[in-house]
């Protein structure tokens, strides 16, 4: 049997659907019902039962796991089944986090899918490439993914890069002509491929295989997406608790030998090790940092900015350089017309008046001269002859009726050689002096230097004239005044012809010159005050356009990126410098234009050379290898191609240089809330830390009882952990200069913070245990005991560490601002704390379980105390600390 590129279009057409006409509806749900969707099957994912079971695998979980198995063989059933019960919780918890990380995973999936035009019903309509099937026809262009294999059956120049099955890095030309004979799969030019792009021009093709029938679904292991990586932060984060951990057992070691040597029983001695050990391991640091990252990437989402790869959020806290494209992100991707030049006087949009004979007169001509029409709201045409029809819009003339009362008889199309266009219409009324109504007037567009030197004569206030040298210097001056200001200029030039006459390109000559009219891509409203954010916040903006010069130092000037002519260069400029002289000069440009991929790329590798984080927009197919240069690659959502996206770390769903600003400003509060969230975690346990060792010194009994540490790990860990991840965002982070990307999360003065609050915490608790060993304050007869110091230790421990997530808020102090009432998961986190340790303290029915001894109001109240003082002492040496920076 003959494979499909050793067959004519039409025998592919008849094996795969039957005959010469494309499907029917009830043809595409038959064969996707045969031949499944067209997607890659992935491996198989784990099962529930699973995914639960692996939450015991933890190092910690572990631990615990053998202090029950402990306290069970010495009598102690009631740890035991705590012990259990609460570890059970937390498999429960990471069980449904897991799974709903999944769904998240799904659902960007599901966003990011990529589409494609397929014919259906007479037309071609976008769908997600998953519900192709087999015998569709399928549209391709510039910038596609070829989303399944096929048979090519019409071609215009198709160029696709097959670079992901070949190895082949150059682009393949494509034709229609049948192979005789066996061709390697590169050599196959009338068929296109899964997984392969178009680079140039467009086509279309039958789908003859989907899935994993294709050539890349046969070889998947080559694109087999790998699970998403662990970010730098989680990386330094897990090797440190693993650092941490070894040295707290090693401790713990020598702690159990200690304490066996001075005679104690073997079982306490250990239990008392594993409590240190549970309270000293941050166990819950990695999943905090993943928890806190997924909330932040969802709140991005909302705001326009889809993160594509989890790293993402970490650099853009540190981005120095952002180097964006002008067209469509700095400025409105809409051409606008700005001035009209006519009879030797400029006249700005806004003051177009079209009682003035000569102002409708090129007014008219700009619409008949032109293609573009609006339908349902929609702008279809070339952008410059919209933004001429939309003047007319503005003024309450339809570009419908001045076409209807002026026919168009003939017409010579746009040509990019020579520049011009050219319309004949049948005139209503009188056209100027020289057409009366009824007759034929040409009317010409077109470049102002070819126009130029095609007219005779020019319009003015006295009428027409032979043109002068002086005229044309005058328009020539008027043109160059435009062009400085990034204003791009189409001329306007008529004649008479006959009735029914048939222009010919040698027609385009012996004109009247009617006027100018130029017009811009205005910048979008908001890219002032995003360039300015920037700047303030430290980050260099640079301009990397492949428009002229002129326009784009124009653009950037206005929205501050350029403040002076010198930081405006071409991409040329670039060519031969070394890569040590580009590092050099980078610093001084702003502006580059006419720029190709290649110099993108260094562009992008000269700051990194110097040590910058780079953000960099492109939309393009070639702007892939620059955006995976990147730190940051950000692809445009609207306007970008497949391949740009695929590329991106960020996918910009409003394609606004702003959205880019907002993200490094979320980026940089995220960072900032993980380290809040971890700094309240090692507090904590460095006070917990202190406590047993305080205890251990001194020869105390054990402070805490393992379910104490338990109770306090799965409740005041990880609920104020994570609602300080939530803490609202705040705009003065963007007055900070961007955070060097080597720079460690564990600073001295985040080290010293961390001390200085679990000193505090240890201090508070350490009274606790004293008051309640010894029985100082108590009213009653019976007096201290251990238990009872136990117990306040564990009541005090707890309460302090739901009241120091209020100082780790900020690093200034919050208790007398508003700032202390803004974070609701904070509160709702301290208040369900609250309620459940004091019911642990004062409900007598539950005490046997959790190893305590149901408190007095009067001791309730000095545990209370002694855990709010925390907030004071914390607060005053952050207000001491502040004044001492300032």
């Amino acid at each position: 049997m003959k494979e499909f590129y050793q067959m004519t279009e039409q025998d592919v057409r008849m094996q795969i659907n039957g005959s010469q006409e494309p499907l029917t509806d009830q043809q595409v749900k038959a064969n996707r019902e045969k031949y499944g969707p067209n997607e890659l099957a992935e491996g198989k994912k784990k099962s529930t039962l699973r995914i639960f079971l692996e939450q015991f695998r933890d190092f910690l979980v572990i631990i615990l796991i053998i202090a029950a198995v402990v306290s069970g063989a010495m009598g102690d059933v009631e740890s035991t089944l705590v012990i259990l019960i609460v570890i059970t919780i937390n498999a429960i918890l990471g069980t449904v986090q897991t799974l709903k990380a999944e769904q998240s995973l799904d659902s960007l999936k599901k966003m990011s899918a990529p589409e494609a035009k397929v014919y259906r019903n007479g037309q071609f309509i976008k769908i997600p490439a998953a519900e192709i099937t087999v015998g569709d026809i399928v549209s391709l262009e510039a910038g596609d993914f070829v989303p399944a294999d096929g048979r090519i059956i019409a071609n215009a120049g198709m160029k696709i890069d097959e670079s992901a099955l070949t190895g082949e890095s150059l682009g393949v030309e494509k034709d229609m002509a049948v192979i005789e004979g066996t061709a390697p799969l590169g050599d196959r030019l009338n068929m296109v491929y899964s997984g392969s792009f178009v680079t140039y021009g467009r086509g279309e093709f039958i789908v003859t295989s989907i899935g994993m029938e294709t050539e890349v679904g046969k070889i998947a292991t080559l694109l087999k997406t790998t699970s998403e990586k662990k970010t730098p932060l989680q990386v330094n984060l897990d090797n440190f608790g693993k650092k941490l951990s070894i040295l707290i057992l090693i401790f713990c070691g020598i702690l159990f030998g200690i304490s066996v040597f001075r005679g104690e029983p073997i079982g306490d001695a250990f239990m008392f090790a594993i409590a240190l050990a549970v309270a000293a391991i941050p166990e819950a640091l990695s999943s905090i940092v993943t928890i806190v990252l997924s909330f932040g990437t969802q709140k991005m989402a909302r705001e326009h900015a889809i993160i594509r790869k989890l790293q993402a959020v970490e650099g853009l806290g540190s981005v120095s350089v952002i180097c964006s494209d002008k067209t469509g992100t700095l400025t409105q991707n809409k051409m606008t017309v700005e001035d009209y030049y006519v009879h030797g006087n400029r006249i700005s949009a806004a003051e177009i008046d079209m009682s003035v004979p000569e102002q409708l007169q090129l007014l008219d001509a700009s619409m008949l001269c032109n293609d573009a029409s609006i339908a349902d709201g929609k702008e279809i045409g070339d952008p410059t002859e919209t933004a001429l029809i939309n003047v007319g819009m503005k003024l309450d003339y339809s570009y419908e009726v001045c076409r209807s009362e002026n026919p168009r008889v003939s017409e010579i199309p746009f040509d990019s050689d020579r520049k011009l266009m050219s319309t004949c219409n049948k005139l209503a009324a009188d056209f100027g002096t020289a057409v009366k109504a009824g007759e034929t007037v040409m009317l010409t567009k077109g470049a102002v230097d070819v126009l130029l030197n095609r007219v005779s004569k020019i319009q003015t206030a006295e009428g027409i004239k032979d043109i002068t040298e002086d005229d044309k210097k005058a328009i020539e001056e008027c043109n160059s005044d435009f062009s400085r200001n990034g204003l791009r200029v189409l001329a306007f030039a008529y004649k008479k012809v006959a009735e029914g006459f048939t222009p010919g390109t040698d027609d385009e000559n012996d004109l009247v010159f009617l006027g100018l009219i130029s017009m811009m891509d205005p910048p979008r409203e908001e890219s002032m005050a995003a360039v300015a954010d920037c700047i303030s916040a430290g980050i260099k903006p640079v301009m990397i356009t492949g428009d002229h010069k002129v326009t784009a130092a124009a653009i950037a000037k206005k929205i501050g990126i350029l403040k002076d002519e010198s930081e405006a260069v071409e991409g040329a400029v670039i060519d031969d410098m070394s890569d040590k002289e580009l590092r050099e000069y980078v610093e001084k440009i702003s502006v580059y234009a006419r720029v190709s991929p290649e110099h993108k790329i260094r562009i992008v590798r000269a700051w990194q050379d110097k040590g910058n984080i780079v953000a960099m927009t492109g939309d393009g197919v070639n702007d892939a290898p620059a955006l995976k240069q990147a730190d940051i690659g950000v692809a445009m959502g609207i306007t970008g191609s497949e391949v740009s996206k695929d590329a991106a770390a960020m996918v910009l769903t409003d394609d606004n240089f702003a959205t880019i600003v907002k993200a490094v400003e979320n980026g940089r509060n995220i960072y900032k809330n993980i380290k809040n969230s971890i700094m309240f975690l090692l507090s904590g346990n460095f006070g917990a830390i202190l406590t047993v060792l305080y205890a251990s010194v001194f020869a105390l009994p054990v402070p805490f009882a393992p379910v104490h540490l338990l109770f306090i790990n799965l409740l005041t860990d990880s609920l104020p952990a994570i609602a300080l991840g939530l803490e609202p965002h705040s705009k003065e982070l963007m007055k900070e200069k961007p955070r060097p990307a080597n720079e460690s999360i564990l600073t001295k003065s985040f080290l010293s913070q961390i001390g200085i609050g679990g000193l505090s915490i240890c201090i508070m608790t350490v009274i606790a245990f004293l008051i309640g060993l010894n029985g100082w304050f108590t009213a009653d007869a019976i007096g201290g005991s251990a238990l009872l110091g136990s117990t306040m230790a564990f009541g005090t421990l707890c309460i302090s560490r739901l009241f120091h997530g209020f100082n780790c808020k900020s690093d200034r102090p919050v208790v007398f601002s508003k700032a202390l009432f803004n974070n609701k998961a904070l509160w709702g986190a301290f208040i369900l704390g609250m309620v459940l340790i004091t019911a642990v303290l004062c409900i007598p029915a539950i005490d046997h379980v959790f190893k305590v001894e149901t408190l007095g109001f009067a001791q309730l109240l000095t545990v209370y105390g002694l855990a709010f003082l925390n907030i004071p002492v914390i607060q005053l040496i952050k207000w001491v600390q502040m004044k001492i920076k300032k």
